[in-house]
């Protein structure tokens, strides 16, 4: 606890002071460029990653980058999305899954979070998702390889259920909003974008036309 006091000091002192205007312009409203949805895990830090200020980015944060279908739970991930499309209008949305994803590996080893009932009662949202690694990934017995590919297959997932809440589908077809899928590597600090013509992930620098606006397509099986 000692640390984050010293650290909201140290914010004061030099962070705040240096950047006072923008805090000051920041009490006459918010205008995020993109929803940010990823991981709880503390490993990732969205600002930091995508080097964005206070202000410019619209973050939701669940367990597994998890985005329940509409209607499908009572929480506050439908009202964050709802909120980021239709009032603050953002342009884009990424979901944005990284490496060694503790939701992810208790998707796959439901052992790992058997005394966990709330955990494993929420990763059955991400069930599509264990179905399409178990039925057609089976060759895939290396553990590491397996989780992260798992976690690849998450995160289109994901944009999927992103595709059933009124609000983001009235917008993309207005032609007014984005869906980006990407996946995190915190130990190399490699970000990968999916090519919904390539059917694959690249490396983001890689890629001139971020937007997936396609249903996603698998990798060969």
């Amino acid at each position: 606890m000692q640390k984050l006091v010293e650290g909201i000091h140290h914010f004061q002192r030099n962070y705040f002071s240096q950047e006072q205007k923008l805090f000051e312009t920041l009490v006459e409203g918010q205008y995020p460029q993109a929803l940010f949805i990823t991981c709880s895990d503390s490993r990732i830090d969205p600002s930091r990653l995508t080097q964005t200020k206070p202000g410019e980015l619209f973050i939701l944060r669940t367990a597994g980058n998890i985005v329940p279908p509409y209607g499908a739970v009572h929480g506050g991930e439908a009202a964050t999305i709802e909120y980021a499309v239709s009032a603050l209008e953002v342009k884009d949305i990424i979901v944005c899954g990284h490496s060694h994803c503790g939701a992810v590996a208790g998707l796959l080893n439901p052992k790992l979070i058997e005394k966990m009932p709330a955990v494993k009662s929420y990763l059955q949202l991400a069930e599509s998702t264990r179905r399409i690694v178990e039925e057609n990934y089976a060759y895939l017995t290396d553990p590491q390889q397996r989780l992260m590919l798992t976690v690849e297959e998450n995160v289109l997932v994901q944009l999927e259920s992103l595709r059933t809440h009124p609000s983001v589908a009235a917008a993309i077809g207005r032609g007014k909003l984005n869906l980006h899928a990407w996946v995190y590597e915190f130990e190399t600090g490699e970000v990968f974008s999916f090519d919904p013509d390539k059917g694959q992930y690249l490396p983001i620098q890689h890629r001139a036309d971020f937007a997936v606006e396609t249903a996603h397509m698998l990798p060969p099986i």
